[in-house]
């Protein structure tokens, strides 16, 4: 007796595997057989990579057969890293897992724990090589594609490879994820150990003072590791040194004075700092794709770009980004820039002529003089022949644009990496800006602080003399484009904990609260700090 049954139809395999069973065409040993291809069809519906992983090999077992004890335990101790990488441990359960196992004495119950172990082997693939979670449910600002691999491939490279190395193959194997699990261990340490010791209760603390705000400061940067220990209860050189490094890694001006913003980060609990290292590692996992030999890196917090030529920095810049208004943040994405244009004509936003200068032109039609009215057609409109009031911010029929100039909003050079989100690097004539350590000033895209010495970086791939081929078409005065013979790959990243090359683990401010929400929900998710003994 055959029994014709769709590939794809659960109800119907189900039913052709009961009736060759309760027929009695089989078997015993194929009976068995028979039970757990129906249990692993059964447990397998609603999860097509699994469904399809054993359809396709004809529910031939990985993890429950007796050549699988080397797969099997490859799996349990993978799974007991889980909190390790800060990772929401209770979705791959090591110890439900072995005794689903243990338990499996019949057919039917190792169908179920087969199906068990490759639930949980693509959920952990999945999350430590690409996150958890879903950024974009977390905060609608981080728009970046995570790359997600396909399951079912998962499934068939691990059915295929040594299990022990390719379960090591998932998590991200970039330099600052490796600093970022050594900072979390250390910082699980400290926990272990009880902290930093008590809090700077002044509110400042300056060279050549002494008494108890002096030794609490001292304490907690020998606790932090900035300092060796010292029984001296004055501000010296060695503490204001010490200090200068603490305010180097923190984003603030290195005086070596502890001031209220540099007591204030000192002060700062090691949870909150293990959190903070949770979260990058979380995001660097989302950013788990070639970054490109040559490509630029903005990290939003840090207020910087580089340009990073095989995995060294080669140029770095200030930056100033987006305001922490709701429509107004830099957004997180990778994209790619194509072409310079020198001399840009600033072609004014909607949201910003309409929000910002219609309100002005309502009440005086020469308001922002240095923008220039066009119609629907293109063409330059005057101000006198139009009644402002007279609009509203959705009929407004015109559009506002600044041609080039020295004070161009856009400055005299900006970098484009086309997107949906119109977002952009650019220079800027409010160069005064960069002087200040939290810059968070723009509209939404990124004002360069050395846009020229940027240019010529980007351009040294292409020209022998990149500075006079910028020079050329800036002393035009007029709109030009140069495109990038090799584009050079742009992500727009946000690290409020982030190591350098060489030094310490960064720090800087969650500045739009984005580092909260998705702290937030991976606690939801069933990630926790822990202390460890050392």
């Amino acid at each position: 007796m055959l029994v014709s049954v769709p590939p794809r139809s659960l109800p119907a395999l189900v039913v052709a595997l009961a009736l060759t069973f309760f027929l009695g065409i089989v078997s015993p040993v194929r009976a068995e057989v028979t039970a757990f291809k129906q249990a692993v069809a059964e447990a397998a519906h609603g999860n097509e990579a699994v469904a399809t992983f054993y359809r396709q090999r004809g529910y031939t077992p990985i993890f429950t057969g007796q050549k699988d004890s080397r797969r099997r335990s490859a799996l349990l101790k993978a799974f007991s890293t889980a909190n390790t990488h800060g990772l929401p441990a209770n979705r791959y359960d090591p110890n439900a897992l072995k005794a689903a196992f243990k338990a499996a004495k019949s057919p039917r119950d190792r169908g179920k724990a087969e199906v068990m172990a490759a639930k949980m082997f693509v959920q952990f693939a999945q999350d430590i090589q690409s996150g958890a979670m879903t950024p974009r449910k977390i905060d609608s600002g981080i728009v970046r594609a995570l790359p997600r691999r396909d399951q079912l491939k998962q499934l068939e490279a691990f059915a295929k490879s040594s299990p022990t190395g390719y379960l090591k193959s998932l998590p991200p194997k970039t330099p600052q994820y490796a600093a970022l699990m050594a900072e979390k261990m250390r910082l699980e340490k400290t926990l272990g150990k009880g902290g930093w010791g008590p809090k700077v209760a002044a509110e400042s603390v300056k060279p050549g003072q002494s008494g108890a705000s002096v030794v609490a400061l001292r304490n907690r940067l020998i606790a932090m590791g900035y300092m060796k220990r010292s029984a001296s209860q004055s501000f010296d050189s060695n503490l204001q040194k010490a200090v200068q490094q603490f305010q180097l890694d923190h984003g603030l001006n290195a005086d070596g004075v502890a001031g209220p913003a540099t007591i204030t980060e000192v002060n700062v609990q090691p949870q909150t700092r293990l959190s903070q290292v949770i979260v990058a590692l979380e995001r660097e996992r989302w950013t788990n794709i070639p970054k490109g030999k040559r490509h630029v890196l903005v990290n939003i917090p840090e207020y910087t770009a580089r340009i990073i030529d095989n995995g060294k920095e080669t140029f770095k810049t200030r930056v100033v980004v987006g305001k922490n208004h709701p429509d107004q943040r830099t957004p997180e994405f990778s994209d790619v820039m194509e072409f310079i244009v020198i001399n840009p004509t600033w072609n004014v936003p909607r949201s910003i002529t309409t929000k910002e200068y219609l309100p002005l032109l309502k009440k005086n039609r020469n308001a922002v003089s240095h923008l220039r009215l066009i119609d629907s057609k293109g063409r330059s409109v005057s101000r006198g022949s139009v009644n402002f009031a007279a609009y509203t911010a959705s009929t407004f029929p015109y559009r506002l644009k600044q041609p080039p100039s020295n004070g161009n909003a856009l400055g005299q050079v900006k970098f484009m990496f086309p997107n949906p989100y119109n977002i952009y690097l650019h220079d800027t004539p409010s160069k005064s800006l960069f002087a200040r350590d939290q810059r968070a000033f723009s509209h939404g895209c990124v004002r360069v602080g050395d846009p020229f010495d940027f240019a010529h970086a980007l351009l040294a791939k292409q020209s022998k003399n990149p500075e006079q081929l910028f020079q050329s078409k800036l002393n035009t005065g007029s709109e030009s484009r140069v495109n990038l013979e090799v584009p050079v790959p742009v992500h727009l990243e946000y690290r409020t904990a982030f190591a350098k090359a060489k030094g310490r683990m960064n720090y800087r401010h969650d500045i739009y609260g984005r580092d909260a929400r998705i702290w937030d929900a991976m606690q939801k998710a069933g990630v926790s700090l822990r202390a460890v003994g050392s």
